[in-house]
């Protein structure tokens, strides 16, 4: 799921370049992807089209997962910018722990009709939006820019400052070099390179989506007599975490966080055990 997310994503924005388009516009694709896989999936009598839907899926929400964080820091205040970017994953746990549940009561048709209302919710939502004040600066619309900033942050707001920033950080990387992908393994990045990629790969290979995909199954096998109870619960433990996490980023720092790691490898191989 994580490579078909990429691979999308690269194909609607080319080298990750969200700059180069509007980031509403790429919102409103992702949110069409999700009406039409969401669509085919309810009304899917086969293997194909269940397909066909879960590709759709997959890239709105591939396009999402990129974009809507860059649309948060780009119209965040810098003293919150970090936890507002933190609640974005809070959410994320809150949609998926409310899905886990639902789809207790409910048949997976029903979970389809279901996802159909945020992705209506957010094509309906961003035209009331503003653009982001950085993409306007960047394709030369100073007065929309202006708008768009007064309406984010006040009519009386002073956004002489911002503006001034955003100006200065966008003339900085024009005059930047260019990089090319081959220039990631130079020395200078490799350690940098490593350490990130090593962190998301480790992320996705530690299997938690496939303990979320098949969480009912492995609490029947492990012996639970009420496996729709251990899903709910597995569902509800997430949130008070993801929570705790989102007010302890920018007091402690990322590298604190990450030590938690080796409780994750002891509760997988425990689990692992049983019986």
């Amino acid at each position: 799921m994580a490579t078909m997310k990429n691979d999308v994503r690269d194909l609607l924005l080319p080298h990750g370049k969200v700059d180069e388009g509007s980031i509403k516009i790429a919102m409103r694709v992702s949110s069409l992807m999700g009406l039409v896989g969401w669509t085919a999936i309810y009304f899917a009598k086969g293997p194909l089209s269940l397909d066909t839907g879960r590709f759709f899926t997959g890239w709105g929400i591939g396009i999402f997962s990129y974009v809507v964080p860059v649309y948060i820091s780009e119209i965040s205040p810098t003293s919150i910018r970090g936890g507002l970017t933190t609640l974005n994953q809070l959410l994320i746990v809150l949609g998926i722990s409310f899905t886990m549940l639902l789809g207790i009561v409910v048949s997976w048709r029903g979970l389809a009709l279901h996802g159909l209302r945020p992705c209506a919710i957010m094509l309906l939502g961003l035209f009331f939006i503003p653009e982001s004040p950085r993409w306007l600066a960047k394709v030369g619309k100073f007065n929309d820019l202006e708008k768009s900033l007064r309406r984010i942050r006040g009519r009386d707001a002073d956004i002489s400052v911002e503006i001034s920033q955003i100006q200065e950080s966008l003339e900085h990387s024009q005059h930047m070099p260019q990089a090319g992908i081959l220039d990631l393994f130079q020395r200078i990045y490799l350690h940098s390179v490593i350490v990130a990629v090593g962190l998301m790969a480790f992320q996705q290979f530690s299997g938690i989506n496939g303990i979320g995909f098949y969480a009912s199954q492995i609490f029947l096998e492990a012996g639970n007599s009420s496996p729709k109870l251990g899903v709910a619960l597995y569902a509800f433990i997430q949130i008070p975490i993801n929570g705790m996490t989102t007010g302890l980023i920018d007091r402690t720092g990322r590298k604190p966080l990450i030590l938690g790691v080796p409780s994750l490898a002891f509760s997988q191989g425990r689990a692992s055990t049983l019986r």
